[in-house]
């Protein structure tokens, strides 16, 4: 699961460098651009804090498999 997760990251983080590079090559627009970047950037947040939670359970002798998504509002919204 934890390599699914470390896929799923890296699938984004591509995405993002393309949407980047679409947008210097002028094929697509900054709207676009900023609305595609807002979905991946959500989930990416969502991936690395389910990655988080799942090694925390781990470490803890708790079940990581007991680890769950949480909301883009949840993880978009923790302190630094």
């Amino acid at each position: 699961m934890d390599q699914d997760i470390q896929s799923r990251i890296k699938e984004l983080i591509e995405e993002e460098h393309g949407l980047r590079s679409a947008l210097a090559d002028g094929k697509i627009s900054e709207d676009e651009e900023h609305r595609r970047l807002t979905s991946v950037e959500a989930e990416l947040d969502q991936c690395w804090d389910l990655l988080r939670q799942r090694r925390a359970k781990r470490q803890y002798g708790e079940n990581p498999k007991e680890a769950a998504p949480r909301s883009p509002e949840v993880v978009e919204n923790y302190l630094e």
